[in-house]
């Protein structure tokens, strides 16, 4: 019996490490570890019609979650992962409209965990929904509760899950950081006067502790999760009053890897008991715009300078920031890790599948997967990747 009982945890447990139930996948690091292989036809399965928005799909248990903008409406839709076919949805008004005639659909991604769907709106409604239903559990309008400026581009800080825990950066006085508890949307704790930044928290055990690591408007907050406590601020921004930080923090072992654009660049930081020690920073490195970069063997690659001049696309040394290899004017967009290959979704529609190594980008495959605009993240799940733009969501092979 305890034979059995171990087989099927193992089971459940190899079925879960191949879902992508948040933003960046499993670990939120932008890694996958289910079945794939570069020598993929990368041929469609499913395609269907979606509405607005850069809100990444996310997948658990054989359903794909999708967080779109149609009409009037913010739109939750459960859909089955083989078909595409829609299981059940869940819709509430939105009036949001983009200052600068962007996409007005929502950006962040949507976080799946212990049967609930959180999802963070653009004008910052924040829903807790059951998993199985789509029936709503709670709601809270955190921009009219923390008295939360509009901003650039809306809210778009996608809901991390740690513990009883739902983290947001928020942007509000005294409530820049926000831990709404998972089961009602009950406020456990606020930190911090920090503007949002588009960013999404991460969570990781460091020197024995274990840290929230939250990439404000203003720079990196190391916070215990469970009372909200700042251990320390780390400033890291650009001057600009138009700059963004929008990349994730990239946890690598006691090593903190932060990256934004405009003037801005790169840090790699040593977290310890006390206070964080640079190891190198640079504006000539890696410069991410919104995209967050992934980290193998020693070494980063991701995207360097603004998405509208044409971004580069690199390999740089970890520990030291030096350029390993870099493609000028490769245009923006995403970038995943799948075993010892990079995946990389180019905003053209196009997915270059290619090997992760220092010594050069060497294309192995390439698809034409949509057409352009491609902003969000894609979903990987089961041998299978899913895409989507501001108007349709593809499903391809690809083990």
């Amino acid at each position: 019996m305890v034979r059995i009982c171990r087989l099927l945890w193992l089971i459940a447990a190899a079925a879960a490490a191949q879902d992508w139930p948040q933003f960046l996948g499993p670990t939120r690091n932008g890694v996958y570890t289910g079945p794939w292989s570069a020598g993929s036809s990368l041929a469609p399965v499913w395609k269907r019609e979606v509405g607005a928005g850069f809100s990444a799909p996310v997948i658990a248990q054989g359903r794909l979650i999708l967080f779109h903008r149609q009409g009037g409406e913010e739109k939750i839709e459960s859909l089955d992962a083989a078909t595409g076919k829609t299981v059940w949805s869940f819709a509430y008004p939105t009036g949001y409209r983009d200052d600068f005639g962007f996409d007005e659909g929502p950006r962040a991604t949507p976080s799946i965990d212990g049967g609930r769907i959180y999802t963070f709106g653009a004008e910052g409604v924040l829903h807790g929904l059951d998993f199985a239903s789509g029936r709503k559990v709670w709601s809270v309008d955190t921009h009219k509760q923390f008295g939360v400026a509009k901003g650039f581009f809306g809210a778009a800080c996608s809901p991390l899950v740690e513990g009883n825990a739902v983290v947001l950066n928020i942007g509000g006085k005294g409530a820049g950081i926000v831990a709404f508890e998972k089961a009602s949307g009950k406020v456990l704790w606020s930190a911090t006067d920090h503007a949002a930044g588009y960013s999404a928290p991460v969570a990781a055990t460091i020197g024995g502790a274990r840290r929230l690591l939250v990439f404000t408007r203003a720079g990196l907050v190391d916070l215990d999760p469970a009372s909200g406590k700042v251990r320390y601020e780390f400033p890291w921004r650009s001057r600009s009053n138009a700059s963004v930080n929008a990349a994730t923090p990239l946890v690598i072992g006691s090593l903190v890897f932060l990256s934004a654009s405009y003037s801005t660049g790169a840090t790699l930081l040593e977290l310890g008991a006390g206070a964080p020690k640079p190891l190198w920073s640079s504006d000539e490195a890696l410069s991410n715009h919104y995209s967050t970069s992934v980290h193998r063997d020693g070494y980063l690659y991701g995207y360097h300078g603004r998405q509208e001049e044409g971004q580069a696309l690199r390999c740089v040394e970890l520990r030291t920031g030096k350029v390993a290899w870099s493609v000028d004017r490769f245009g923006a967009g995403t970038i995943t890790l799948a075993g010892d290959h990079l995946l990389v979704m180019r905003e053209s529609g196009e997915l270059v599948m290619a090997p992760a190594t220092p010594k050069e980008f060497r294309p192995a495959r390439r698809a034409q997967l949509l057409p352009r605009e491609v902003r969000a993240y894609p979903a990987l799940a089961g041998g299978r990747i899913y895409v989507r733009n501001e108007s349709a969501l593809v499903c391809a092979r690809i083990d």
